[in-house]
């Protein structure tokens, strides 16, 4: 049997096998750091707290390693946009595979803009929780994909036929706002009820350099201070909120500037990042 999706050169498939090999780096890393968390925490010779302590400086330290690692090899590679757009096809794959859903993709143009790794990568998280996110909504028939290139930025367009009733506010959206915030890009949202709901990002294909380390020269307010703490202790944003005596939306508001300001994508990032400038 054919398989639905093809990759469409040489250049296409190397960069999956590449892929293949970091992904199987990661994996032991990962698996290196949980065994070591779990000794910690299983140990007889340290308390609660100091265990905790340890557990907390372990994972923080591989977060930064893993963070480092990524990053150099994003920012070694450049993706063809086609050949971007068919790993999102092979992600997407099991919502076609196993639902109902009739997934729907627009081909950027071939002679687009090669893609840096890293926005290669977040364009890709950015769709898949774009789509989970219009499914948890409603129930959707149909979502359509496009993306294309105008020489600056990659766009991307996202279209459901559901209820039509997400906002730019629905806290479902927030990995994806914070994503784009991180990558000093722009997001939309318009919908309309009964007829479905339309996402637009624009994200530059120049994306900010990232920080080594969240060091003491990047410039927070006290308040600010205060929830890159909570978010380092592994607090959530109503946790945040209910110990700042502020609102969800407000503490939200304050994480979502922190990435920005921290240049990560993810609260993992941030809170290793954050881990680092109190040490």
């Amino acid at each position: 049997m054919k398989p639905s999706v093809e990759l469409s050169s040489p250049a296409s498939r190397a960069l999956v096998i590449e892929h293949e090999r970091i992904v199987a780096e990661q994996a032991d890393r990962h698996a290196v750091t949980l065994e070591s968390v779990l000794a910690i925490l299983r140990s007889t010779r340290l308390d609660d707290r100091a265990a905790r302590a340890l557990a907390v400086e372990t994972a923080a330290a591989a977060l930064v390693v893993l963070r480092t690692s990524t990053d150099q090899h994003r920012s070694a590679l450049l993706e063809p946009v086609t050949g971007a757009f068919a790993r999102l096809r092979t992600d997407l794959r099991p919502l076609v595979r196993h639902g109902d859903l009739d997934v729907q993709f627009v081909e950027p143009p071939a002679t687009g803009r090669a893609l840096p790794g890293e926005v290669a990568h977040e364009a890709r998280a950015i769709v898949r929780s774009a789509v989970l996110a219009l499914l948890d909504r409603g129930t959707p028939h149909r979502v359509r994909i496009q993306w294309d290139c105008d020489g600056l930025n990659l766009l991307i367009g996202i279209r459901d036929d559901g209820a039509g009733t997400l906002t730019a506010h629905d806290d479902s959206l927030g990995p994806i706002v914070e994503r784009v915030s991180a990558l000093n890009g722009a997001f939309d949202v318009a919908s309309t009820p009964g007829w479905g709901s339309e996402l637009s990002v624009v994200l530059p294909l120049d994306p900010p350099p990232r920080p080594d380390f969240l060091d003491e020269a990047v410039d927070l307010s006290p308040r600010e201070s205060e929830v890159l703490s909570l978010v380092v202790a592994g607090s959530r944003n109503r946790a945040i909120a209910e110990r700042l005596g502020i609102s969800e939306n407000t503490a939200k508001f304050h994480v979502s500037n922190l990435l920005r300001k921290a240049g990560v994508s993810t609260r993992a990032e941030l809170a290793a990042l954050g881990t680092a400038r109190a040490q």
